[in-house]
């Protein structure tokens, strides 16, 4: 078990579960062969995997809840990779559309899986009530940063 620090507090903690979440995704990632990936591009990926035809980037920047610019960027590696594609919209040509490729259909399985175990060893042998209010309390840390 780790020792808690106290001279880091909440946001230490946060950075640090999300260095080692990080961590694990990338090995898992080499494990299974998958090149151009990061951890950040799985919002997009599960978001992409829901869908049944193409969506613009506005509504994927609206889901994954980060800045456009972010999205942009992280929409062009995965485009690179081919393991999506992007094209005007035929009903407004300012609108880009997004959608999987069948590379990018081809990972679901491998992604699916690397979530599943990022979450078992996230919360290990957690009671489902700890889990319930952990999340909780940091979505409530998430609003008091984003409030406005």
């Amino acid at each position: 078990m780790t020792t808690r620090n106290p001279i880091n507090g909440i946001i230490g903690q946060v950075a640090r579960i999300r260095e080692q979440a990080n961590l694990l995704i990338e090995q898992e990632l080499r494990n299974v062969n998958i090149a151009g990936i990061l951890p950040a591009h799985g919002s997009i990926l599960y978001f992409l995997f829901q869908q049944n035809e193409p969506v613009a980037m506005k509504e994927i920047v609206e889901k994954v809840g980060r800045v456009k610019s972010t999205v942009t960027g992280m929409v062009n590696t995965l485009e690179h990779y081919g393991y999506i594609e992007k094209f005007p919209s035929a009903e407004d040509g300012r609108v880009i559309l997004v959608q999987l490729t069948e590379k990018g259909l081809a990972i679901r399985p491998e992604i699916e899986a690397i979530s599943a175990k990022l979450i078992d060893q996230t919360y290990g042998d957690m009671p489902q009530a700890d889990r319930t209010k952990l999340a909780d309390l940091l979505a409530r840390i998430l609003d008091n940063l984003t409030a406005k």
